[in-house]
């Protein structure tokens, strides 16, 4: 009988340490899990699908974090996150994801490649990273070709085109989307809250200023009208860092 209790014992000790190596694993599941499933989440609980292309690993969605507020108003260093909603619509914010002020998307830091309102181990790209992707993407001008340091033009053979997603562009605008990354035409938020190019266009910020003094920052834009992207500086069209832009995170290396 001692014996038969003393097997009990261990039966039930081996049981407990099995327990807790399994709730362990499945801790640390639930941590990778996002990228296991190529998904990433951000602090809202906002889960969005993620796109290796070539040597980097980008969200296949727009960013939409944060609280949203009327677009009359500036977006504030308060500790709170704020978005616009294009059209100051909410709906528009599942469709195509939020809208952020530069300084807002980079959380008031100024160092290019800092992580801004994007989740953990994910940060706001570099203007030299998005050089790299369409580079990746296009299929004449290659990764380190002088026509991706053209400022103020449409750039590239078909970079936006690959880019784009197949649905939603205006004038026979749809892209191919060839490699999943999905850019939607979400528009802008512009001067005084208004806002402009939904279906038209797809404007998207970079963590590198062109200006502080004249708040400036380098900038995308892929259009219905044009296969290629523009890169601007802000100052040629006159695009401050006020004005409300989509943000795409980049997974850190």
């Amino acid at each position: 009988m001692k014996k038969e209790k003393i097997i009990l014992f261990y039966s039930l000790a081996i049981m407990v340490m099995l327990l807790i190596i399994i709730c362990s694993c499945e801790k640390e599941d639930e941590n990778n899990n996002d990228e296991l499933s190529g998904t990433v989440t951000d602090i809202d609980g906002n889960v969005y699908k993620t796109v290796t292309i070539g040597s980097q690993i980008w969200m296949a969605e727009n960013l939409n974090v944060g609280k949203i507020i009327n677009g009359f108003y500036s977006q504030a260093d308060d500790g709170e996150i704020e978005k616009y909603a294009y059209s100051n619509d909410p709906d528009n914010c599942n469709i195509y994801g939020g809208l952020y002020q530069w300084p807002e998307m980079m959380q008031y830091a100024t160092q290019e490649g800092a992580q801004g309102v994007c989740p953990d181990g994910w940060h706001i790209p570099t203007d030299d990273e998005l050089k790299i992707l369409e580079g990746t993407v296009d299929s004449l001008y290659g990764i380190g070709d002088p026509e991706w340091d053209i400022d103020g033009y449409y750039r590239g053979s078909n970079a936006g085109k690959n880019l784009k997603s197949t649905y939603d562009w205006n004038s026979d605008g749809n892209g191919v989307d060839l490699f999943g990354f999905n850019a939607l035409p979400g528009g802008m938020r512009g001067d005084n809250g208004s806002f402009s190019g939904k279906k038209v266009g797809a404007y998207f910020w970079t963590s590198t200023e062109t200006s502080s003094s004249y708040y400036m920052a380098w900038n995308r834009y892929l259009s219905s009208f044009d296969k290629g992207i523009l890169r601007s500086d802000g100052i040629l069209f006159s695009f401050p860092e006020f004005y409300g832009y989509s943000v795409r995170c980049i997974k850190d290396d």
